[in-house]
């Protein structure tokens, strides 16, 4: 028979007790964490939000009938305690808990519900399928780990919401159910019953609406928003996600990067105690990618992408030789040590190097006083020297080259130097290197689609210097690679945590930009109508940023996976293990849509 709450009230959180607290009466409210019979003295770790405080239910000291109900406890029953704070007797303290010096002796023991055998033990470190855990989140989440992802994830809200409303932003919701305009990910579809044939989308963000509160002249506008995208999912990726997003007009990209680095500041000062030194390191897109081979570069290590296309030329050795000649690269890591790789191991770092487009891997090891490798044959002693000293090898390294198109081979570098760190394990934990990355180019062509794409979205500024240019652009492709963005992204260690830019603000920049994108006077009627309308009307200059908030907590945590962040998140597969989503719906569901869907007719019920 269960007990009733009734009017038993909590007067402290478990983890709230101190010593302080000796002789206090106290009423507690909990799960039993672990339950132990020691000789007829039952000891109960009760657990709550707030940590672990042992009970003890003593036949010498507790009335019969607490006494004969803790007999009846179980590991994650709901239990109360009423009892009294004592010192623990000396020789007994637990040091692992902050509540180790003391325990309540019970007076009275309610138990509010019992528990199922446990899919997995509620423990800071379990060997469990994320599978499993997502499916019993609920008993994920007691565990302290996740429950601490969850308060950092709140203690962020809090964090943002303080800032950005202390400078003058006002939070302004944006509809979830909206038109869809499909520019780089999927949209999700949701069907209209009362205009049959008809579909919402969810948004893949709020950028529409956030430009048009900038004309409607809220001028600072921000908010928490979650937002949706049809797409293959990995570790960083959710089909939705949470992310700060802000707007601010009469503002350049000075303004913009003002706020973002002083509310990360007061994120991580707030929350994790830390004090960021402003301002964060500034490198063009350009440098990023020549450096390191990637727009989102991991700084807190070196092993940087070092050009030998000078020596590469003039090599007999045909790959090399003939890549520059194409108008490509030759460019090369210097792995410390790493002359100690095996033959597999080097022929494993050239498969890897085969899945992001190149054709092979050169290499040479530097060992015993010289120069080993299949490639060293084609090189004189005087071109061998050359490349040690432009590699800056020494013994015992291992130097790896990429021969290709100038995009393939940083592409391909830029990828071997994270998986080359990741397997030598030399990334440098505990640091937080910040790195703004700008002056993107506006555009990049996309060979399957046969056009040029915005390299960030559509409505994104090009320099004010380029805007001259644009009509130039539209026919010479060379111009149109040449064009530079008002763009910004945030990078912290080797992640995209935020990105934005100023926007484009009259309606003639904005054609132009459509213009150069192969998008059509219609196309863009139909899909931005009501912003390219709404900016006839007196738009303001005006530009802002997003962060990604999982991934921005993920990292502060130092989560593998965003998942760790999110209370309910989905599968890889973008299942949800918890409710069983995505499902079936009825007939009578979709009749009332006025949609039929290709499957199996048993499926429906």
């Amino acid at each position: 028979m269960l007990d009733h709450l009734g009017d038993f009230k909590r007067d402290y959180f478990c983890g709230e007790l101190t010593e302080n607290n000796i002789g206090d009466e106290v009423r507690l409210l909990g799960w039993a964490d672990s339950v132990r019979d020691h000789g007829g003295v039952i000891f109960i770790n009760l657990r709550d939000r707030e940590g672990i405080v042992q009970v003890v239910v003593d036949p010498s000291k507790s009335p019969e009938e607490a006494y004969e109900k803790a007999k009846k406890v179980r590991t994650e029953y709901v239990i109360g305690v009423q009892g009294r704070v004592q010192r623990r007797p000396a020789g007994t303290e637990n040091p692992k808990l902050p509540t180790g010096t003391i325990e309540v002796i019970a007076d009275k023991l309610l138990i509010l519900n019992t528990c199922d055998v446990l899919p997995f033990q509620i423990e800071d470190n379990i060997n469990v399928s994320e599978e499993v855990r997502l499916k019993y989140r609920y008993l994920d989440i007691r565990r302290k780990p996740m429950f601490n992802n969850l308060l950092i994830r709140h203690e962020v809200y809090q964090a943002t919401r303080e800032y950005l409303a202390g400078h003058g932003f006002l939070e302004v919701e944006t509809p979830m159910l909206t038109k869809s305009t499909p520019e780089g990910a999927r949209d999700f579809l949701v069907p209209s019953r009362l205009e049959k044939g008809k579909f919402y989308a969810l948004p893949q963000s709020p950028q529409l609406f956030k430009q048009i509160l900038m004309v409607g002249g809220i001028e600072r506008y921000f908010q928490i928003v979650k937002c949706f995208r049809d797409e293959d999912l990995r570790a960083d990726r959710q089909p939705e996600f949470t992310q700060i997003d802000f707007e601010m007009s009469f503002v350049n990209e000075e303004d913009v990067i003002a706020i973002s680095e002083g509310l990360v500041h007061y994120i991580f000062k707030k929350v994790l105690g830390i004090d960021l030194k402003l301002p964060f390191r500034r490198m063009t897109y350009k440098e990023a990618i020549e450096r390191y081979g990637t727009d989102k570069p991991d700084i807190r290590y070196g092993m940087e992408l070092i050009d030998v296309s000078e020596i590469a030329k003039n090599v007999e050795f045909k790959v090399f030789k003939d890549a520059v000649e194409k108008g490509g690269v030759v460019k090369g890591l210097t792995i410390k040590e790493g002359a100690k790789f095996s033959r597999k191991e080097i022929d494993d770092l050239t498969e890897y190097a085969k899945k992001f487009g190149a054709k092979g891997m050169a290499w040479i090891k530097l060992s015993e006083g010289k120069m080993s490798s299949p490639i060293v044959k084609f090189f004189t002693q005087e071109q061998q020297q050359q490349l040690k000293e432009k590699m800056k090898g020494e013994e015992g390294d291992l130097l790896v080259f990429i021969a290709d198109t100038y995009e393939t081979t940083h592409k391909v570098l830029g990828f071997l130097r994270k998986h080359i760190a990741d397997k030598l394990n030399i990334i440098p934990q505990g640091k937080w290197d910040f790195l703004w990355i700008v002056d993107f180019p506006l555009v990049e062509w996309d060979d399957e689609e046969g056009r040029f794409v915005a390299l960030h979205h559509p409505f994104t500024s090009p320099k004010e210097e380029d805007i001259p240019k644009l009509d130039e652009a539209i026919t010479n492709p060379q111009v149109a690679s040449s064009l530079k963005s008002r763009a910004y992204d945030l990078v912290l260690n080797g992640e995209e945590i935020g990105g934005g830019s100023i926007r484009i603000h009259t309606p003639f920049v904005q054609e132009k930009v459509f213009k150069l994108l192969g998008i059509s006077d219609e196309e863009a009627k139909e899909k931005f109508g009501f912003l390219i309308d709404a900016l006839k009307f007196g738009a303001p200059p005006h530009g802002g940023l997003a962060f990604g908030l999982d991934r921005l907590i993920a990292l502060m945590v130092g989560a593998d996976s965003i998942r760790e962040v999110i209370a309910f998140p989905k599968t890889q597969k973008g299942n949800c293990p918890l409710s069983g989503a995505p499902d079936f719906v009825t007939k009578e569901q979709l009749e009332e849509l006025g949609i039929s869907v290709e499957i199996e007719e048993e499926k429906l019920s």
